[in-house]
């Protein structure tokens, strides 16, 4: 079952005398199925980062629509993004944005209070999620008490806690060192097996190693895809640099 369709999108910036400025997206279309990790990659400029925020509805498309389990995103009214965002939809960034005058614990839970969930049902809900993240002793810290890689599994238990119907990441590693890195990429494995659906934009040829899809991306077009199938993490990450090699010489696709 497809969860999220990206249908014939392209998004083009104009100055402000309207003149065309430059073609960010053409014409992308893919859809993701339920319980699918699916890994974004391309060069700088690529539009990869475009497309993640029309995705995350930060941003609205040219042309063409994104729907979500059969919601079309043009037809949510602006007053009614947000909350359709933070229901729907689970983020972690690079730069963490956590807030630095709260605790790891109301970090994590404020997506639950700007949706007036009942504390009982907040106190439920962040068990479960600060155990699998490994967290629960780093809940009453504040964020500059704690290391880059707790920091973001304290970012990924907010993305979580509201029980997303997708997970958006936005180079999730990138302010990791390789341990960090392993370790959250390891979290976001054991996510998917429990059934979530990620999809993630990374420059990191490891991190998109861990994802069951790669849809490589070039001048604001799909450039190629390949699929894990039976490989392991090696061998699949083996792949994606053949295939990013093929990316930034301009050849064909090699699948």
């Amino acid at each position: 079952m497809d969860l999220l369709k990206v249908s014939n999108v392209k998004k083009v910036y104009y100055t402000k005398l309207k003149i065309q400025q430059c073609v960010a997206l053409s014409h992308v279309s893919f859809e993701v199925s339920e319980g699918e990790f699916l890994a974004i990659m391309g060069p700088s400029g690529s539009g990869k980062t475009t497309l993640l925020n029309i995705i995350a509805s930060l941003d609205r498309p040219t042309e063409g629509d994104v729907f979500l389990d059969g919601k079309r995103f043009s037809e949510i009214r602006d007053r009614e993004m947000s909350e359709f965002r933070r229901k729907h939809l689970g983020f972690v960034f690079q730069d963490f944005n956590l807030l630095d005058n709260f605790s790891l614990k109301d970090n994590i839970l404020l997506p639950l209070v700007l949706s007036q969930t009942p504390i009982a049902e907040m106190e439920r809900r962040i068990a479960p999620v600060a155990q699998m993240l490994g967290i629960t002793k780093l809940l009453g810290k504040f964020p500059y008490e704690v290391s880059g890689g707790e920091k973001q599994r304290a970012a990924v238990a907010r993305a979580v806690i509201t029980d997303p119907r997708l997970i958006l990441a936005d180079e999730p590693t990138g302010a990791l060192d390789s341990k960090s890195s392993a370790n959250l990429l390891g979290n976001f494995h054991a996510l998917n097996q429990s059934g979530k659906t990620i999809l993630m934009v990374t420059h990191s040829a490891f991190a998109a190693s861990y994802a069951s899809r790669v849809l490589f991306i070039r001048d604001g077009e799909i450039f190629s895809q390949i699929y894990r199938g039976d490989s392991d993490n090696h061998a699949f990450y083996e792949r994606i640099l053949a295939n990013l090699s093929v990316l930034s010489d301009g050849g064909a696709d090699i699948g």
